[in-house]
This record gives structure tokens, sequence and C-alpha cells, in this order.
């Protein structure tokens, strides 16, 4: 059996068709959809990118291994915990990854009898580069049974689409670069800018445009459904196609200027948490099936183990998707946990009709301390329930402090432990910016105006 498992790195469920979405994102992959089961309410239980994969991996919630904080240097994956590679590899698979992660934390190498580091000169990874490397290896092991790990970054910042992708998306009547436009000044005085000018706006030229960034996103995701046509392709061409499990996920989504973030990954919002989940199987997963249950990051590793006919591990947060696929249960989980600490330290309860957050560190945002959304009435979650439905509310929050006590027992809170001894990592990178221009972050904070740090900047 082979296995090409596809992280889609900040891909949002709700911008592609098979998940709804009106423009044409992504013929492909809704093709895809058609072919196997897709998961409507897929989530993110950590965000972003390096604690989702540690969740993926290990089938493990983050408070369940102790990595909740993406891009702290405190935080470390004992060696004695179960890894999929890895137990793939000692069952007998060719594992392989074309990935990256190896540079965000050592333990995404593990387990692999062959890595190839997709990082080259610079931070931007075209989505071609993967295809580039994947196909040789896959020509090359096409007759043994294998697990290959693909990680594709389009439609990550910095939003660098081919031209031509654009126009689908984007009015060329429309001027991106209106002077009189001036959507985009709530972005440019944002307290995070400083970190993003470069990454974010810089590369992109003078846009005063949010629609022509959004459409950039949207560009970027139409382009990856390119790349994994031309995979599948390759696949149907070397006759493998039909033997092959095909797994397509998000890690996590993105904010397209909802809730004061601005082209980023942060915040427990269905914006960023929400993602897609698409698996095909010819011959042993239904085709156009489409599963409503709650569903998270963890439940991938136990899948593909019993896919495998291997061994679960009795002490995983996750839970094979293979008696909802068989509609032996009708529910895998009653509500998913949720969590982060990069920008901003916060957890949350993701039920099927609501959203409860609270908010420990807001970073270079203004959060109030609890939030409460009802999901099915107000799914952008705009309408802040927590003044009017106090009861509710109470009870969220008594779930979520037992649930966190039960995991962490007698230790420390890892989320604590990081915010204690090193602050929010990507607020402390804010900081080091601000250095540069001769700024701290709480006047800068208090006063978030952009002309400052371009004044700074041609100073410099």
């Amino acid at each position: 059996m082979k296995i090409i498992f596809i992280s889609l790195d900040t891909l949002r469920a709700n911008r592609l068709g098979c998940y709804g979405y009106h423009l044409p994102t992504s013929p492909y992959i809704d093709k895809i959809a058609g072919q196997g089961v897709l998961f409507e309410s897929a989530f993110a239980s950590d965000i972003p990118t390096e604690v989702a994969h540690t969740s993926i991996f290990t089938g493990k919630v983050g408070l369940t291994t102790g990595v909740v904080s993406h891009g702290s240097s405190l935080t470390y994956l004992p060696k004695e915990v179960k890894w999929l590679p890895t137990i793939l590899r000692n069952a007998g698979y060719t594992t392989a990854a074309v990935d990256n992660l190896y540079n965000l934390k050592e333990w995404f190498a593990r387990g692999y009898q062959y890595y190839i580091n997709t990082v080259g000169k610079t931070r931007w990874i075209d989505g071609q580069t993967i295809n580039t490397l994947a196909k040789p290896w896959i020509n090359e092991h096409k007759d043994k049974d294998f697990f290959l790990f693909l990680h594709y970054w389009d439609p990550h910042t910095p939003y660098l689409p081919p031209k031509d992708y654009i126009p689908t998306f984007y009015d060329s009547s429309k001027n991106q670069y209106d002077p009189t436009n001036k959507s985009m000044e709530s972005a440019f005085n944002h307290p995070a800018y400083p970190f993003f000018k470069y990454h974010h706006y810089d590369l992109l030229g003078k846009i005063t445009d949010t629609n022509y960034v959004n459409a950039l996103y949207d560009a970027e995701i139409r382009y990856l459904d390119d790349l994994l046509k031309d995979l599948d392709d390759y696949l149907i061409e070397l006759g493998i196609q039909d033997e092959t499990m095909l797994v397509l996920f998000g890690d996590h989504g993105e904010s397209l200027t909802e809730h004061d973030i601005y082209w980023d990954h942060c915040g427990l919002y269905d914006q960023t948490v929400h993602i897609p989940l698409i698996i095909r199987w010819p011959n042993f997963i239904p085709a156009g099936k489409r599963i409503r249950s709650l569903v998270q990051h963890a439940d991938l590793m136990p899948t593909l183990l019993e896919a495998l006919n291997l061994e679960i591990p009795s002490d995983l947060d996750g839970k094979s998707l293979f008696p909802l696929i068989d509609e032996i249960v009708d529910k895998n989980h009653s509500e998913i946990y949720l969590s982060e600490c990069a920008w901003q330290a916060s957890r949350g309860i993701r039920t099927e009709n609501y959203k409860y957050i609270e908010t420990y560190d807001s970073g270079p945002f203004t959060r109030p301390p609890a939030e409460l959304y009802d999901i099915n009435n107000d799914p952008k979650e705009e309408n802040n329930l927590i003044e009017t439905h106090l009861e509710q509310a109470n009870r969220f929050q008594k779930q979520l402090s037992n649930w966190v006590n039960d995991k962490i027992k007698f230790s420390e809170d890892p989320m604590e432990y990081v915010l204690r001894k090193q602050g929010l990592p990507f607020k402390r990178r804010i900081e080091k910016v601000l250095e540069e221009y001769g700024l701290t972050w709480d006047e800068w904070k208090a006063n978030p105006r952009r002309e400052r740090i371009d004044l700074a900047t041609r100073k410099t």
C-alpha cells in the first residue's frame, strides 16, 4: 500500500469550492473530494504550523505532548513519544518527506529514511519545487509500499502566485495601487505591522486595496490546485493512483482581515481553525461521501494505522475516522479543544453550535478575556455573547478548566511556562524589530503609525 500525506499549509477550508466557495479556486481539489470522503467540520486543535504538525504526527493534542507554542525555543518533543513515520518505518514501509519542518524543530525529521529538505536561498517555497523533488522519488519507489509526506506552502504568505492566475480573482479594470483607496490603513497601522512590513507588504508593492491581497490568496490556491493535478496525473501515468491513499489536509487556515488579523493565522476563530480534510482511497473508501461530525488533526494518525492494520496506541487523543466513514458511529468528538501560543495565548472549545475562547495574553491585539459565539446564527463570530449568556459561558469556562487540569495533572501548564519564561514568541520578534527603530513595545502599541516605521526605515 502507498500513502501520500499532503499538508496544504495555510489553506482555509471555506475558500475551496467543495466547502462552498463561489470562486473557482479549487476545481481539482473538488474533483478529489468527489472521489473520496470530505470532512466538513475538521479543526486544527493547536495552531499554528509547529504545534499543528506535532499533533498530526503524534495523534495527540498539544497539552498532551507539551508542545503548545509555535516558535518557542523552550519546547521539545521527547523521543519516547510515538511518532507516525517511525511507526510506519518500523512496520516495513519506506518513509520519505519533501518538507522543511526540520528547520523549525528536529523532531519533524524523525522516522524518515529519506528527508528531502526544500529550503533554498529564499524563505518562500514554490509548490513546483515540491513536485519536482517528489516525482522522481515516487517513480523510483513505485513498486514498494511507502509513506510519503509532502508539504506545500502555497498559499502561505507572501502571496506571490504566477501573475496569470490573478485576473480570475481580481477585476483587471481596477487599480490595486489607487492612492485614494484607504482600505489598507488598518493593516498598515496595526501593531503587528513592523514584523510583516517586508514579508506582507513590501514584496507586493504599494498596494492600497485589501481585496487585491485577498485575490492573491485565492490565486495562490488556484495555483496549488494545478500542482495537485500535476502530481495526481503523474500517479495515473505510473499506474499507481488506484493503490494509493491520498490524504489532503490544512494545518490551519488564514484570516483575511477578519477579527483585526491581516493575512495571518492566529486567533481561534473558524477562519483559522477550520481546515480542509479530504481522503481518497479507491476501492476502500466510497466516493462522494461527506461527513459532518467534528474531527481534528489528532484523528489522522490512528486513521492511517487502522488502514494499515497496525496497532493503534491506547494513549492517543485522536480517534480513527473509519467508524465515521463506515457509518458505525455518527460522532467522533462532542467538542474540539483549541489552543494557540504564538501571536496570542488563548484556549477555546468548539462544539457543533458554539465557540468559547479565553485569552491569557492578547499580544499585539485587543481581545476581551472571554468570548462566546453562536456559530449557527453568527458563523463569522462577530457578536460576542459573553455578557448575555453568562450561565452558558460559565459552563464552558468550567469545562475548559477541568480539561486542562485533567491533562496536566500536577505539572505546570506548558503554556504558562512559556509565557513565564519567555513571553509570546512572536511578540518578542516584534520587539526585536522595534529595537532597530528605537521604539519600545509599549510606546509602539500605544500609537502604531506606519509612517513612524517607514521614516525610521529610510533613516537606517
